[in-house]
């Protein structure tokens, strides 16, 4: 946790700092919270390496392209790096359109459909958390567009890094849902469903511990349980 004085300039504002004054009280937790995460990163990624093989053996039957999708996100304290996940759609599905994506985009493979109604596609973020840009459990990693166009208040959610899970990715889990296909689909999202999502990562950043995170992480495993129940 840094001290408020070696914040990024854009982050020392008013807007942030209670929510900085909140966290830095907590800043021991914190550290555990790190440790826990490369503890259990490292464990799931060795217990999972042939799982993953087999996914990206199957990627890679289903459609042209590279296993993995490498974007551009931004986590704590304004820092970029390029996500790890399983790729979802066709290979060149950032030039076919919006970096936000409906339920009926046709971008979407057959095998990418099945990752993302699991979440299977994000467990090579488990590496992101190694290399310490990303956490468990955070305000899931926005892309450099969406950043640029944050509220003031927003960038408190910049104080910790991000996370494969959060609150707000349980509320929206059929976020692709709630959007429909068409050229304002990023429109949608940054006027209807980023601003309350904020909203649930803000809160959640008033309320941080560490056993608030352990229950995040069971609910999103009992959420994505009860999908695939719903959905047969």
């Amino acid at each position: 946790m840094r001290y408020w004085d070696n914040l990024p300039e854009f982050m020392r504002i008013t807007e942030v700092k209670p929510y900085w004054q909140s966290l830095y009280q907590k800043r021991t937790q914190i550290f555990f919270k790190r440790v826990i995460d490369c503890a259990l990163a490292f464990l799931i990624l060795v217990l999972m390496l042939l799982p993953m093989a087999v996914i990206a053996i199957l990627i890679k039957a289903d459609s042209k392209g590279s296993v993995f999708f490498r974007q551009e996100r931004i986590t704590a304290y304004g820092k970029h790096f390029r996500i790890h996940k399983f790729r979802t759609m066709v290979a060149d599905a950032e030039r076919r359109g919006a970096a936000i994506t409906s339920d009926n985009d046709n971008r979407i493979t057959k095998i990418g459909r099945f990752l993302r109604d699991t979440r299977l596609d994000e467990i090579p973020q488990l590496i992101d958390i190694l290399e310490g840009n990303m956490s468990f459990v955070g305000t899931r990693p926005e892309s450099v567009k969406y950043v640029n166009q944050y509220d003031p208040e927003y960038f408190a959610t910049l104080l910790l890094p991000a996370g494969i899970t959060s609150e707000a990715s349980i509320a929206y889990k059929d976020e692709a849902l709630l959007l429909t296909a068409g050229d304002d689909v990023e429109k949608q999202y940054i006027d209807t469903v980023l601003p309350e999502k904020m909203r649930i990562n803000l809160q959640a950043l008033k309320d941080f511990s560490i056993a608030g995170d352990i229950s995040v992480m069971f609910t999103t495993v009992f959420a994505v349980l009860k999908r695939k129940n719903d959905q047969k």
